[in-house]
């Protein structure tokens, strides 16, 4: 736990090397990435990993949630870490964040990874029909968890791999507050995007994105992919939202050839 302003953060920091601090998307834990993934990475980075503000064993403080705000909440992460630079790997919600970081922080990002990532909400939105599941706040707690992993993965794959689903969301979560979690949908909702700005982002950048993720459509990375003047595109076919959980070797391995 470090103090950086107006919040405690909780932070894990695995292996040696390059930092690569890792951002978790909206409205869940820093444990909720791929274990996988982190030992994959940790062999050969510095990776940290943390909460976001508001969710887990970090504080909400008193300031407004905004992605602006997570980014310099990062950034003042680094400081307290003493991490002069390195690079970044943000997921959805924490990929907007990473965008906003590299923008506002240009000497603190080395390489970007931008996983399930677009540069406005409303460009590429998903279908109707997952919105309405989204937006659906009936039944239990346990129902409506059950719904939100159905939009992570494709149908064949939650078929078939019935297994993987109780390894990654029967571990502990941590604290995740309703209230905080409705605050960071605000944040994402009044975020004006990167749309406009992408030019200026001039890290060497990794899109990944699952060929059939109906959260944030790929089409979304293609857009990023021809406004950012150094970024390359990651295509994994069959993979939806969550493909780091369905392919985290492949996954694990296009990440290190990237930053490598």
């Amino acid at each position: 736990m470090v103090n950086i302003g107006d919040i405690n953060v909780n932070y894990q920091i695995y292996g040696e090397g390059e930092s690569l601090i890792m951002i978790m998307g909206y409205g869940s834990t820093m444990n909720l990435w791929e274990h996988q993934l982190i030992d994959s990475l940790s062999k050969s980075y510095q990776v940290i990993i943390f909460d976001n503000r508001g969710m887990g064993e970090t504080t909400a403080g008193e300031k407004v949630f905004g992605i602006e705000q997570f980014a310099d909440d990062t950034a003042a992460l680094m400081v307290a870490l003493q991490i002069d630079q390195a690079h970044l790997l943000g997921w959805s919600m924490g990929s907007y964040i990473a965008q906003e970081l590299a923008l506002r922080y240009p000497e603190k990002v080395n390489k970007l990874i931008l996983y399930a990532s677009l540069c406005n909400p409303e460009m590429y939105p998903p279908a109707s029909e997952v919105m309405d599941t989204l937006s659906d706040p009936s039944g239990t707690p346990q129902e409506q968890g059950t719904r939100w992993i159905s939009l992570l993965f494709p149908d064949t794959w939650l078929k078939n791999d019935t297994h993987r689903l109780k390894e990654i969301f029967y571990r502990p979560m941590g604290s995740i507050n309703p209230e905080n979690i409705q605050k960071q949908g605000l944040a994402i909702g009044q975020w004006p995007g990167t749309c406009d700005r992408l030019s200026a982002i001039l890290n060497e950048t990794l899109l990944i994105s699952g060929a059939e993720d109906v959260l944030v459509p790929v089409e979304n990375s293609k857009y990023l992919l021809s406004k950012m003047p150094h970024a390359t595109l990651s295509i994994i076919p069959a993979a939806g939202h969550g493909l780091m959980f369905q392919e985290p070797e492949q996954f694990g391995q296009v990440i290190l050839e990237f930053l490598g």
